[in-house]
C-alpha cells in the first residue's frame, strides 16, 4: 500500500513540509541578518542563508510539497536580494529606518483598520455573501465617527455613530444581495461608490473648505504603568490606543463565536450548505442579514479608528484602499480570524516600513517607490494564494427558498 510522500522522514526525521517551512524562515532570516541589531555588512552572509533556504524549498518541492516549496524558494530569493541591498546601504540609513520599537508600534497602528475590515468580511463571507463593500463601509464609519464625536462631543458616541452608519450601509448591501438576489460583486462595488459620494458631499456641506476642527474628541490610549521596563516590548504595548486592544479582543471573540459556539456552527452551515441548513430549521435569510450587518459594523470600526483613533480628522477617501487590503488579508488568512490577523500584521508592518523608507531626506530617489511596498505585497500575497485558499462553498451564491 502506497504511503504519502510527506510522511517520508528526511534530515533526521524532518518531513518535506517541515523543511519547506524552515526554508521560508531562513529566507526571512537572510534579510534580517543585514538589519539592526545584527547588521551583517558582508553580502555573502545573506547570500549563504538564502541559498540554504532555496535548497530547502527545492527539496520540499521535489518531495511533493509544492506550495510550501515554492514559498521557500521565493522567500530565499527575496531574502537574498533584500539582504544584499541592505548590506550595500549605509549603516546610518538602516539604523534610521529599522528601529524596532516604533516599527512594531506602527505595525499595530496600521494593522488595526485592516483587521477590523477582515473580521467583518469573515462574518459576511462565512455566511455566503461576498462583501466587496468593506472599503465603502470603512469610509462611512470614518466620516460618521468624526461627525458624531464633533457634534456630540464624545468619542464613544462617535464610535456609536460609526457602527450605526456602517450597519446601514451593510443593510443596503444585504437587501440587494440577499432579498433581490443581485450580483454581490456589483452590489459591493456600488456601496463603495455610494460611500465615496455620500461622505464627500456631507463633508463639504458640514465642514466646507476648512475641514474638520482640531478639537474633535479622540479615542484615548491605554497606558500600562511599569511595562516600559520590559525590554523593547514594553514600550510597544505600554501606550497603545484603546481600539488596538479592542482589535485583539475582536480577533479572539471572532474565533470563539465562529468556531466554538452553536451560532458559529449555524453561520458556517449557511455559508457551506444553505439548503441543508434550511432543511434543519436554520433561517438562511436571517443569518445572512445578521452576518452582513455585523460585517458593516466591524468595518466601520476600522474606519472610525482611522479618523478619531489615529488621525483625529477626516479627509475625502481617507481609507485609500484599506478595505480591499483587509479583504486580501481575509483571503490570505483562509477565512479564519487568526490567519487574517497575521496577514493584517504583515501588511501593517510593510506599511510601517514603507513610511520609514519613504523619507526623502534619507532616500531622495527611492522615496516614492517605497510607498508602493504595501500594495505590491498585497498583490504578491493574493496571487500566491489564488487557487489554493478555499472559500465557503456557497459564497457569492444567492439562495432561493423553496
Amino acid at each position: 500500500m502506497a504511503t504519502r510522500v510527506e510522511a517520508r522522514p528526511i534530515w533526521r526525521g524532518f518531513t518535506p513540509r517541515e523543511v519547506g517551512i524552515l526554508g521560508v524562515l531562513l529566507g526571512c532570516f537572510a534579510f534580517f541578518l543585514a538589519l539592526p541589531p545584527i547588521s551583517a555588512r558582508a553580502a555573502w552572509w545573506p547570500t549563504l542563508v538564502g541559498l540554504v533556504a532555496i535548497a530547502a524549498g527545492i527539496w520540499a518541492l521535489t518531495s511533493g510539497v509544492k506550495r510550501i516549496g515554492w514559498f521557500a524558494i521565493a522567500a530565499g530569493i527575496l531574502g537574498t536580494v533584500l539582504g544584499i541591498l541592505a548590506t550595500n546601504t549605509a549603516a546610518s540609513k538602516l539604523d534610521y529606518a529599522v528601529t524596532w520599537t516604533p516599527l512594531l508600534t506602527a505595525m499595530f497602528t496600521f494593522a488595526t483598520p485592516l483587521t477590523f475590515a477582515a473580521l467583518g468580511g469573515l462574518f459576511s463571507e462565512r455566511s455566503g455573501v461576498v462583501n466587496i463593500g468593506l472599503e465603502g463601509m470603512m469610509l462611512t464609519g470614518a466620516f460618521f465617527a468624526v461627525l458624531g464625536a464633533d457634534k456630540l462631543g464624545n468619542w464613544s458616541l462617535g464610535l456609536l455613530c460609526a457602527v450605526v452608519a456602517g450597519g446601514v450601509a451593510a443593510l443596503i448591501h444585504a437587501f440587494v444581495s440577499i432579498h433581490l438576489r443581485a450580483d454581490q460583486i456589483v452590489s459591493g462595488t456600488a456601496i463603495n461608490f455610494l460611500a465615496l459620494g455620500v461622505t464627500g458631499y456631507f463633508f463639504i456641506q458640514v465642514y466646507g473648505e476648512n475641514g474638520t476642527p482640531g478639537s474633535i474628541s479622540q479615542v484615548p490610549s491605554v497606558n500600562i504603568p511599569g511595562i516600559d521596563r520590559i525590554g523593547f516590548i514594553g514600550p510597544v504595548f505600554g501606550h497603545l490606543n484603546l481600539m488596538i486592544w479592542l482589535m485583539f479582543l475582536a480577533v479572539i471573540l471572532t474565533y470563539i463565536v465562529v468556531f466554538r459556539t452553536p451560532i458559529g456552527l449555524r453561520l458556517r452551515s449557511v455559508g457551506e450548505h444553505p439548503r441543508a441548513a434550511d432543511t434543519v430549521g436554520i433561517s438562511v435569510y436571517r443569518t445572512r442579514y445578521a452576518a452582513v450587518v455585523l460585517s458593516g459594523m466591524l468595518s466601520a470600526l476600522g474606519g472610525a479608528y482611522l479618523s478619531i483613533g489615529f488621525l483625529g480628522s477626516f479627509n475625502e477617501n481617507m481609507t485609500a484602499g484599506r478595505g480591499f487590503i483587509g479583504l486580501a488579508a481575509l483571503i490570505f488568512g483562509n477565512w479564519r480570524p487568526f490567519g487574517a490577523f497575521a496577514a493584517a500584521l504583515l501588511f501593517g508592518f510593510s506599511t510601517a516600513l514603507s513610511f520609514r523608507l519613504a523619507d526623502p531626506s534619507v532616500w531622495p530617489h527611492q522615496a516614492v517607490l517605497f510607498q508602493a511596498l504595501p500594495y505590491v505585497l498585497t498583490l504578491i500575497a493574493v496571487a500566491g494564494v489564488i487557487g489554493r485558499s478555499i472559500p465557503p462553498a456557497a459564497s457569492g451564491r444567492p439562495y432561493r427558498k423553496q
